[in-house]
């Protein structure tokens, strides 16, 4: 495996700690040294659990390998057992233990325990997370449901007369980026077009509720990375349609309704009109010319990286500079949602690579994770957080979806926001020494107050953005075709007058300017022949 500061993704048995972790009546007994024993701070210091994951640990230690380190392991699941009193186990072995070869499965089986036992076998040095929550949640589908499959070749018996349509809404995990609110808002659409909810999965389901997922007439995948695998059986075993559309923003939840209701046999119209989002508001506004064609670069798991790509577009007008995944099982996903746009996408875990194609294509607004966050922060471009992996502050106590139509509002205001507060931070920098800024000049509609130490003259730096002298080494080491030039301080502060919206033209044009005239160190007359040549 490779060791790395960051990381996007978990080994497999984290994914599988997700899914064990938003069901309820289900344990996990992880095969694992010390050490390895870290769910408890996932999930109740990042995702604020109330209560500790359901996952019990061998903690067998080194002194343990020369024992017998099986026997240890059943007497945890023995113990977890009597304990918690599971509706179902889970069994599996973290990265360290698997190159011990104990079976988990083999042994928790030996054990005839009167409840489910389902082995996870979850290679650790060739998968990662999001492969480890699909693989847990393939398992329990078809341990569980299995039992009740149609007969090859079957089909699938009719609706009875009166009942309603229902369907099961597969993909939310534990730790999962907005997920909880991501349920409510595509319940509450589901229910708007006279659909039932069936069975919610993983999250908050039980052990029987898996068991009766092929009751439900069609199945919702809200996340592809964790529901796909499941979802495909479920269409093999019981006939049931999928729902493909992942309804996060105006257009492709209006998609979604349509895709729902030509599945489910209802009319759509009472969910489409009128539609709650304020998002289409923006995009005929005359504020939306502000923002128009603005450079965006877009980085997360496939299925939130693609739709932020349409919504950029489509809906709030940007331009696409950059899009790329960590998730290399839907990598093909991307790529073609990047030819629709054309440009390469950018297949890596390496946050080192984003951070390099970042400083290469300097965009206005970075689509991200809380990787892209920190990288974002560094080269002083505005950012919001899209896709997992992500910090406690992307698990809001308030509601905070990112699908439905809900969830366009939220996405105009997380997007938006920062680009808006941008152009005002600049403004107020661009007339800070104007003779209406400064107190004892200008009244104060407050009346007289006593006059503050007047703030020193000079092009001002704020806590958030890193002064020149930080930057101008990274603007001379920018990745690219061709080779940048040094930019002396004094252009640096110049540069920084420039709106931050056309900023990283500017940059690129003036050092396009340099090269091609061989200019080593570019000056404040550099810039503005730069800007004189390219505003012919």
């Amino acid at each position: 495996m490779k060791l790395t500061l960051w990381t996007y993704e978990g080994p497999p048995h984290v994914g599988a700690m997700r899914v064990a972790t938003a069901m309820q009546g289900v344990h996990y007994v992880l095969h694992a040294p010390q050490g390895d024993t870290y769910a408890d701070l996932l999930f109740t210091m990042i995702e604020r659990r109330a209560a500790r994951p359901p996952v019990t640990y061998t903690t067998f230690q080194a002194r343990d390998l020369g024992a017998d380190t099986a026997e240890l392991f059943q007497g945890a699941v023995r113990d977890a057992y009597e304990r918690f009193r599971p509706e179902a186990i889970l069994v599996g072995a973290s990265c360290t233990a698997e190159l011990i070869q104990d079976d988990p499965g083999g042994l928790a089986q030996a054990l005839a325990l009167p409840v489910p036992v389902i082995p996870l076998e979850l290679p650790a040095y060739q998968r990662k997370e999001n492969w480890g929550a699909a693989e847990t949640l393939y398992r329990m589908a078809r341990a569980l449901a299995g039992p009740s499959a149609l007969p090859p070749g079957t089909p699938r018996p009719p609706r009875e007369a009166g009942r309603r349509p229902s369907c099961n809404v597969l993909g939310p995990t534990a730790l999962g980026f907005r997920h909880r609110d991501d349920v409510t808002e595509v319940t509450r659409l589901l229910a708007t077009l006279g659909i039932d909810v069936h069975v919610v999965a993983p999250l908050g389901a039980r052990p029987a509720d898996l068991a009766r997922l092929g009751e439900a007439d069609f199945n919702v995948v809200l996340y592809p990375e964790i529901a796909a695998p499941t979802a495909d059986w479920l269409a093999r075993a019981f006939r049931q349609p999928t729902v493909a559309t992942v309804p996060i923003g105006v257009g492709a939840t209006r998609d979604f309704v349509l895709e729902v209701a030509r599945i489910a046999g209802v009319d759509p119209s009472a969910a489409l009109a009128p539609a709650a989002s304020r998002l289409p508001w923006y995009s005929r506004s005359v504020d939306s010319t502000y923002l128009t064609g603005k450079r965006v670069f877009i980085f997360g798991d496939a299925t939130h990286a693609v739709a932020a790509a349409r919504v950029a577009t489509e809906e709030l007008g940007f331009t696409v500079a950059g899009l790329g995944t960590y998730s290399r099982e839907r990598a093909r996903d991307v790529r073609e949602a990047a030819a629709h746009y054309g440009i390469e996408a950018l297949i890596t875990d390496d946050y080192l690579e984003v951070e390099a194609r970042v400083a290469e294509l300097q965009p206005e607004l970075v689509l991200g994770t809380q990787m892209e966050r920190h990288i974002a922060k560094r080269l002083g471009i505005p950012c919001a957080v899209i896709s997992a992996p992500v910090h406690v502050q992307d698990f809001p106590a308030r509601y905070s979806p990112q699908m439905g139509f809900e969830g366009a509002n939220v996405l105009f205001d997380t997007w938006v926001h920062p680009l808006m507060m941008g152009l005002e931070e600049h403004l107020l920098t661009m007339f800070r020494d104007d003779f209406e800024f400064h107190d004892g000049v200008a009244p104060s509609h407050l009346g007289t107050v006593a006059s503050r130490p007047e703030a020193p003259r000079g092009p001002a730096v704020t806590a958030e953005e890193p002064s020149p002298a930080a930057i101008a080494p990274a603007a001379a080491t920018t990745a690219g075709t061709e080779p940048t030039c040094a930019w002396d301080p004094e252009a640096e502060l110049e540069l920084r007058k420039i709106p931050f919206f056309v900023r990283g033209k500017a940059r690129r044009n003036t050092e396009r300017y340099a090269h091609e005239r061989g200019v080593a160190t570019i000056t404040v007359g550099t810039l503005y022949d730069a800007k004189a040549h390219f505003g012919r």
